[in-house]
């Protein structure tokens, strides 16, 4: 049995997993920044600096003690607008409190608004809106 599926965007990666172009922005700000899609980890979580970038008050967000492996750190909710991909979302982004964040993930919050294909030995990710035809 065959399943068709479509999609908008492809995206072809590198060999140190899959890091995607960002645009995050609020209001008149906006930046770019590269980011990791993350299938481990339920929020997307970025740099303290580049939250202080659109202007906000990084401590004002929504709090979240972040667990992993290696141990924990504080972070902080704010909702802005994240494009990658050609697709644009508005959800719930957590800044690190701490400055110097290594690196910046997008996570399944993130991952739950959109249909992926994967074809790793291509290194090609396929990309749409979940709610897009089909």
């Amino acid at each position: 049995m065959e399943h068709e599926l479509r999609f908008t965007a492809r995206h072809r990666y590198g060999g140190a997993g899959i890091v995607l172009p960002v645009r995050l922005s609020l209001g008149r700000r906006s930046l770019l920044a590269m980011a990791r899609l993350d299938t481990g980890s339920d929020v997307s979580i970025f740099q303290r600096e580049h939250g202080e970038s659109l202007d906000l008050e990084v401590e004002r967000g929504e709090p979240l003690q972040v667990s992993t492996v290696t141990g924990s750190f504080l972070a902080y909710g704010h909702s802005v607008s994240v494009e990658a991909l050609g697709i644009e979302l508005d959800i719930m982004i957590y800044f690190a409190f701490a400055y110097g964040f290594p690196r910046n993930v997008l996570g399944r919050r993130w991952i739950e608004q959109l249909r992926l294909g994967l074809v790793h030995y291509d290194r090609l990710l396929y990309a749409a809106r979940r709610d897009e035809g089909r």
